[in-house]
């Protein structure tokens, strides 16, 4: 007999993964060594941006390669994660998140109003993270961390959320000279306390991997993602060609980066958010550790007045970050009888 599960797991028919996935054989993989060379090569560069261009437009997401992130770092980082869930659940559920406390960890994470087959722990890289309150004040979060295990937990993650900012601002220049913009044009949307946050993600074995998903459909709202995934894989990218759901395969210290909501707005539509989900396994557990890339909580998201013309007119109206960022950690707390913020919302018919 099937073990039986929350009916909150369960998927709508037309959103359950296929038993056998669509392999993806031709994903773009972007290596970034010309940014380390000692004496830039002018004509590698180009070829570099393109590359970075060609990819957020046909694909809305990469990998890269010789990224300037240490291996040993990656590598403590994914032993800290599998310590940490490791733990007896009433250790962890020390440091739980709640609408008080947003930071730390969760099991009962909602996408599109299905729980997410995971648990997870978040941090922010720059303490404390300022967001909106409902009464137009500004409210702090700040992060929760285990008192004595895993041994340098916190260290570790600090380390690794520097080192994300590093990549993640290399990674947004080489999206600004692709798009014609000189390269810090994105800079000052990341000057002060940004809202950028890492997660970890724990997927276990899962006895319906054709019932449930890690985490179902859906695009990121900030501005990039950079995704460390382990060997196991689940990852699963619906292709723009065709609108088939791809998986992508890991490839060794490699990261994956995807374009998020606010490029796609700054670029007018030039580049595109993929949909995203995950996929679960029956036998192996899995990791993940995103980092979200998101400006600091005064921004306001429209697009960029030098990609505009009278051919090309702003497609979106300016919204605030720091409020669609507030709802949406909001509402990872419950299900909605109405649909979240997306950034259509804001679309110009």
């Amino acid at each position: 007999m099937g073990e039986v599960i929350d009916p909150a797991f369960i998927q709508a028919l037309e959103h359950r993964p296929k038993p056998e996935s669509v392999q993806a054989n031709n994903v773009p993989l972007i290596d970034l060594s010309p940014l380390g060379a000692r004496e830039p090569d002018r004509g590698a560069l180009e070829s570099l941006v393109a590359q970075i261009g060609q990819a957020c437009k046909n694909w809305g997401f990469f990998q890269v390669i010789n990224h300037g992130v240490a291996l040993h770092l990656r590598e403590k980082m994914e032993l800290v994660s599998r310590q940490f869930f490791a733990m007896q659940k009433e250790e962890q559920k020390k440091v739980a998140r709640d609408e008080v406390k947003p930071l730390g960890y969760y099991d009962t994470e909602h996408t599109k109003n299905v729980r997410d087959w995971k648990e997870v722990f978040d941090f922010t890289v720059q303490e404390p993270m300022i967001i909106p309150a409902h009464d137009h004040e500004l409210r702090e979060m700040w992060n929760q961390w285990p008192h004595h295990d895993p041994p340098q937990m916190k260290e570790v993650c600090q380390q690794y959320g520097d080192e994300m900012e590093k990549l993640g601002h290399k990674l947004l220049e080489l999206i600004a000279l692709s798009l014609g913009l000189g390269r810090d044009r994105f800079r000052g949307f990341f000057e002060g306390r940004t809202t950028s946050f890492i997660r970890i993600n724990h997927y276990p074995p899962c006895p319906v991997p054709d019932l449930a998903l890690g985490v179902g459909r859906h695009k990121d709202a900030g501005a990039l993602t950079v995704l460390a995934q382990d060997e196991v894989g689940g990852l699963q990218v619906k292709r723009k060609s065709d609108g088939d759901w791809i998986l992508i395969q890991p490839t060794p210290n490699a990261y994956i980066v995807n374009v998020g909501d606010i490029i796609q707005v700054w670029s007018n539509d030039k580049y595109e958010s993929v949909e995203h989900r995950v996929k679960v396994n029956a036998e192996r557990e899995r990791f993940s550790i995103p980092y979200f890339m998101n400006p600091t909580h005064d921004t306001m998201v429209e697009p960029l007045d030098e990609l505009l013309s009278s051919r090309n007119p702003a497609k979106y109206r300016a919204y605030s970050w720091g409020e669609f960022f507030a709802r949406r950690k909001l509402s990872n707390f419950k299900k909605l009888d109405v649909e979240n913020v997306q950034i259509y919302h804001f679309k110009n018919y």
